[in-house]
C-alpha cells in the first residue's frame, strides 16, 4: 500500500536525521460521545518509529482495542499470547491486559486503532466479548474493513467511522471467537526470517513472489518455510501475497484515477480477469464498482 508506507517511511526518515530514539505518535481521526448513552469509541492512526535499537515498551491497554496494521511489522505479547503482526493483521487487547510491542527484526509499523469503551463494544458484540487470541491474521473477511480504515487515514474516501467503529466491532469480536493460539515450536531464527520476507512482499507485492523465491529468501527450504510463514502469519505465502496486491490495488483505485487493467498490473496480476475474480472474491463488488463506492 504505498501511500500508507510513504507516511511512514517519511517519519522513520526524520527520525533517522534528528538521531531520536523511535517512538509512537496516535492521531486520533474520530471519536464517538461519552455519558449516558455508553458509545464511547475513537478511533486513531498511529505511526511508531520503533526499532531494533529501541526496547520494547510495556503497558497496558485502557479500553478494548483492535489495531489494524497497515504498514511494517513488529512483535506482540501479551498473557494471551504472542504473534507476529503484518500487514492486514489486526492486534487485539481486553481492558487492563498488560502487553509488550517490539521491533526486534525492522523498524516501523503503521496502524489505524479502534478504542471501545468497554459496556459499548460489549454491547456491540454481546456476551463473553474479551478476546482470547492476541490476533487476527489477515484474513479474507477482514480485507474490507481494513482497505475502509486505509482510504480513510489518506483522505482518499470517505469514511463513516462510527458505521466502520461498530462493524469493526462485531466482525473481530466474531472471527477472534473462533481462533486458537498456536503455541507449536518454531525453527532457530524464524520470526526473523518471516519477517524479511514480509517486508519484501510489502515493498515490492509486484515482484516474482513464488513459494521458491520466498523460501530461498528466508534460508529455509520450502516445506519449512510454507509451514513456518503460516504459523506465523495465520495465512500460506499465497494467501499473503494475493491479499498484499490485492490491498495495493484496492488503494490505487481510489488514489489514482487509471484504468483498471493498469492497476491491475502495477499490482501484480498478470491480467485483468484474474484480478477482477480475485478482487470480487475479497471485497465482494467488482474494481470498478469498489472505485466509485468510495469517491
Amino acid at each position: 500500500m504505498a501511500k500508507i508506507a510513504v507516511a511512514l517511511e517519511q517519519a522513520l526518515a526524520r527520525r533517522r536525521e534528528r538521531g531520536e530514539a523511535g517512538r509512537t505518535t496516535p492521531r486520533i481521526i474520530a471519536r464517538g460521545a461519552h455519558g449516558a448513552n455508553g458509545d464511547g469509541w475513537a478511533v486513531a492512526d498511529v505511526v511508531c518509529t520503533s526499532g531494533p535499537q529501541d526496547r520494547a515498551f510495556e503497558e497496558h491497554h485502557a479500553h478494548y482495542s483492535i489495531a489494524m496494521v497497515l504498514a511494517g511489522t513488529f512483535q506482540y505479547r501479551t498473557a494471551l499470547g504472542a504473534g507476529l503482526m503484518t500487514p492486514g493483521a489486526l492486534m487485539l487487547g481486553n481492558p487492563g491486559l498488560a502487553y509488550e510491542c517490539g521491533h526486534e527484526h525492522a523498524e516501523g509499523d503503521r496502524c489505524v486503532v479502534f478504542w471501545f469503551e468497554p459496556e459499548y463494544f460489549e454491547r456491540l458484540a454481546g456476551g463473553g466479548t474479551e478476546f482470547r487470541v492476541p490476533r487476527l491474521p489477515p484474513l479474507r473477511s477482514l480485507a474490507p474493513l481494513v482497505a475502509s480504515a486505509a482510504a480513510g487515514v489518506t483522505g482518499s474516501g470517505g469514511v463513516a467511522w462510527d458505521e466502520l467503529a461498530v462493524r469493526v466491532a462485531v466482525a473481530t469480536a466474531r472471527l477472534a471467537a473462533r481462533q486458537s493460539s498456536d503455541q507449536t515450536a518454531l525453527p532457530l531464527n524464524a520470526e526473523a526470517r518471516v519477517t524479511r520476507v514480509v517486508r519484501a512482499i510489502e515493498a515490492r507485492p509486484d515482484a516474482n513472489l513464488s513459494l521458491t523465491n520466498l523460501a530461498r529468501d528466508s534460508g529455509l527450504s520450502p516445506y519449512h518455510f510454507l509451514r513456518t510463514f503460516e504459523r506465523l502469519t495465520g495465512v500460506t505465502p499465497h494467501q499473503f501475497v494475493l491479499r498484499a496486491r490485492l490491498r495495493e490495488a484496492a488503494t490505487r483505485l481510489v488514489t489514482e484515477p487509471r484504468k483498471v487493467i493498469d492497476v491491475a498490473l502495477d499490482s501484480g496480476f498478470g491480467d485483468v480477469s484474474n484480478f477482477n475474480r480475485a478482487f470480487r472474491a475479497e471485497f465482494g463488488v467488482t474494481p470498478l464498482e469498489y472505485r466509485r463506492a468510495s469517491a
